[in-house]
């Protein structure tokens, strides 16, 4: 087209020089810079344009979802480390109660234990006092056989008043005695 142009202001004017300044060919330049703009405009500009702000729009909406994310993120780390904390501090009081327990519980045994020794000591010592009263019945009974025995040997000799005194002292010393 600018060759048709060329031609047509050449054939117009034959004798001019290379260099001028030619009205029409400016206001012709400038038409056709205007059609070519408003080509451009309507065919290149306005889809490039739609273009960059779809792109611009997106690249907005992963950095908003970027942000979200980040924010989700920071708060699933501040949940867990809460969640870290808790779980340490009802570990730490789930060792505590079972130390107490196991506390007690030793203290429930040596209380049983102890308990046990003294029922046996009690038991043992009621044994022994049982045993003494047998010995000391078995003793006594046994005394009471001599005293009889010695009663009727007495009875066969004939005693004197002073040997019965001596007989009777000396069998009260040894009950006494083993009282």
């Amino acid at each position: 087209m600018l060759n048709f142009v060329s031609e047509a202001a050449e054939a117009a004017q034959p004798n001019l020089s290379l260099v001028s300044i030619d009205p029409g060919t400016i206001v012709f330049t400038l038409i056709n810079t205007l059609i070519i703009f408003l080509i451009f405009r309507i065919f290149l500009f306005k889809p490039v344009g739609k273009i960059l702000d779809k792109r611009k729009e997106m690249a907005a909406s992963a950095i908003k979802d970027a942000e979200e994310a980040k924010a989700k993120a920071e708060a699933a780390e501040k949940e867990y480390n809460e969640s870290l904390a808790n779980a340490k501090a009802e570990a730490a009081e789930i060792v505590k109660q079972a130390t107490l327990r196991a506390q007690k519980r030793e203290e429930e045994i040596v209380n049983e234990a102890n308990k046990k020794a003294a029922d046996i000591r009690a038991k043992a010592e009621e044994n022994i006092e049982r045993d003494k009263q047998r010995a000391l019945n078995e003793v006594k009974d046994q005394i009471s056989e001599l005293v009889v025995m010695a009663a009727g040997k007495v009875v066969e000799k004939e005693i004197s008043a002073s040997d019965n005194e001596e007989l009777i002292s000396k069998f009260l010393s040894e009950v006494g005695a083993a009282d």
